[in-house]
């Protein structure tokens, strides 16, 4: 959510920031509700003062025998106004809350304007593979090698949805042993979140009241309260955990990963080539988190990069780095970079991770605050997230960029310790 501090000092300079996005916003209606709101406030305050001096004295006045009778209806008719006043406050808090919490975050100052067409490859790491043989596709291949039982699947969950069979399970395991030994030796703090959250989650997340409908929803009842709905990524978790709770300086950064399956309706956005498990309904993920310091996260940013990088480079897998334009960026991220991986199938990259500072956007939806150690200042911490990393377009990329002649797919040496120490799969129809 963004200061309306800021929006009411300087409105042109935030209008122009959120054109970055392509987003167009005409503040005059927030402005005038902001003005109502501290008008209502100073009144309010004033009779409150008032009607409470007044009140103190009535005790005495009656001691000393004095009619209060007019007085006592005085204060009962102020009493009225006050109460009408704390309405009239409640309802243009609402419409306040409202038009914030629809407004995106600003892109930092180094984001470039526009949408993914002006996105920034800057650097990558290692070359395409090249074949001398007609290479096939994930899906043709995982099915040949018996790892994914994509019929199956569909017959469980429906469209969108896989079954892991034999070595495909023990690989993608062993992807996330992968990951989750990393993170330990990094420092991290491993954490399990519930699957199933609450309403307000979301919303401190971002990702409501906007993306409601994006997400399997459990149970609605009448009002957002009580409404649940199944994790689309742990950072929706991680970024509550500390919800309205005010840390310590000196216990940030606070550096959190958690494994889940992630549920995504993605309604609408599947594509002919994008079948198998480039996307789907529900994949594995390991999810990096930080709380710090807000001098802290531009670097912390750098670190969450090239841990996700890092990740990718152990398995030897082409691919590169972007930086997102504006637009490109997720609603609740100022600065986003994506380590994007080579299908060869597809002849294109595919995110495997994205990585973003979300400044004080998400900490001040969610009431995430930090005080100062020197000065006892309380200040909105900093969120970041990256993902480290999605497992349903690593598994495609490892055996197409992998893959043999005969067949069969070479298994990067960081897996082959959860793989039983081997160095290769073979097709199960040899």
């Amino acid at each position: 959510m963004l200061d309306i501090q800021r929006i009411r000092n300087n409105p042109e300079e935030v209008k122009a920031a959120l054109q970055k996005r392509l987003y167009e916003v005409d503040f005059t209606e927030l402005l005038s509700w902001d003005q109502k709101r501290r008008s209502i406030i100073s009144q309010s305050e004033e009779l409150k003062a008032g009607k409470n001096k007044v009140s103190a004295q009535i005790p005495v006045l009656i001691k000393q025998g004095t009619d209060v009778t007019s007085l006592k209806a005085e204060m009962k008719e102020i009493s009225d106004q006050i109460k009408v006043m704390d309405d009239e406050l409640r309802i243009v808090e609402t419409k306040i809350n409202d038009f914030l919490a629809a407004l995106p975050n600003i892109p930092a100052d180094d984001v470039i304007a526009g949408g993914k067409e002006n996105n920034k490859v800057v650097r990558a790491f290692g070359n395409k593979p090249e074949f001398n043989f007609e290479p096939k596709n994930h899906v043709d291949l995982v099915t040949s090698l018996g790892l994914i039982d994509y019929e199956r699947g569909v017959k469980l969950g429906g469209n969108g949805f896989w079954v892991y069979t034999g070595d495909g399970a023990l690989l993608e395991w062993a992807l996330l042993n992968y990951f989750i030994e990393e993170h330990m030796k990094d420092g991290y703090q491993f954490m399990l979140p519930p699957h199933i959250l609450t309403y307000q989650c979301g919303f401190t997340a971002g990702q409501f009241p906007k993306f409601a409908d994006d997400v399997f929803k459990v149970e609605t009842g009448e009002t957002n309260d009580r409404m649940q709905f199944i994790l689309p990524t742990a950072e929706t978790a991680l970024i509550n955990y500390h919800r309205d709770e005010i840390l310590n300086e000196d216990e940030l950064p606070k550096k959190y990963f958690a494994y889940t399956p992630c549920y995504r309706k993605e309604a609408g956005s599947y594509r002919a080539e994008e079948r198998g498990m480039i996307r789907g309904h529900q994949f594995n993920k390991v999810e990096m988190f930080q709380y710090t310091l807000p001098e802290q996260s531009d670097s912390a940013l750098e670190e969450l990069v090239n841990k996700a990088e890092r990740l990718v480079q152990g398995l030897g897998l082409h691919h590169q780095v972007s930086k997102l334009a504006a637009q490109d960026c997720s609603a609740s991220m100022g600065k986003t970079y994506d380590i994007e991986i080579w299908i060869p199938s597809m002849n294109d990259y595919k995110e495997v991770s994205s990585c973003s500072n979300a400044y004080d956007y998400q900490a001040r939806r969610g009431n995430i605050r930090f005080r100062r150690k020197e000065s006892k200042k309380i200040e909105l911490a900093h969120t970041l997230n990256a993902s480290g990393l999605a497992t349903s377009r690593l598994l495609p990329a490892i055996v197409e960029q992998y893959q043999q002649e005969d067949g069969s797919v070479i298994i990067p040496e960081v897996l082959r310790k959860w793989m039983g120490g081997r160095d290769r799969l073979y097709s199960k129809k040899k």
